[in-house]
């Protein structure tokens, strides 16, 4: 039987996608549902994988040109909305680099690491949105689309050439650098 999910909240809502805040009352918990437009094989290979610093993907629906997924509501303040020491700095630096390697070990390219994205559980950061991801396509030559967020991006998100793992690896290293000095790189 389908749960009946009660609405909370809408989080965001672009024309692209939808995402809700929900509770699953006959689990007790919260839940976020994402309507995202077209296709997004990516959320069911994450559906079958299982890590402590990702969300748990507990459904996912595609067709006739749409995304609908559940995952878990991971709760907690974003990396961008909390000052922290460099040691704690450090341990969710390393702990995302974790789950990247993870992630790139099935396949699966972010391609969207910035604070926003990187949700603090107790101490554990989990990364979150996974709209911009795809799955690795070493045979191809580009992407068919052009994503990511303006100064996280690394420049083959713009149509130069195929993501791949150094696309992340990229965005990790602006990362550090605007979360311990407070500025982007390109920034005198």
């Amino acid at each position: 039987m389908i749960p009946l999910l009660q609405e909370i909240q809408v989080l965001h809502r672009s024309g692209k996608s939808t995402v809700t805040l929900m509770l699953d009352p006959d689990q007790n918990r919260r839940v976020v549902v994402k309507k995202l437009a077209g296709v997004h094989p990516v959320y069911e290979k994450l559906q079958a994988l299982h890590h402590p610093y990702l969300p748990e993907i507990l459904s996912v629906k595609q067709g006739e040109g749409e995304t609908c997924m559940t995952e878990e509501y991971v709760e907690g303040p974003c990396l961008a909305a909390v000052s922290l020491s460099e040691r704690a700095l450090t341990r969710a630096f390393l702990e995302l680099c974790q789950v990247l390697e993870f992630l790139h070990g099935h396949g699966i390219l972010h391609r969207d690491i910035k604070p926003e994205n990187i949700i603090l559980r107790g101490k554990d950061a989990v990364l979150i949105d996974f709209d911009a991801a795809r799955i690795h396509k070493p045979e191809a030559e580009g992407d068919t689309q052009i994503l990511g967020t303006t100064g996280f991006a690394a420049p083959e998100q713009y149509g130069l050439s195929q993501t791949d793992i150094r696309t992340d690896i990229y965005a990790v290293g602006i990362l550090i650098n605007v979360m311990l000095t407070g500025r982007h790189p390109s920034k005198k």
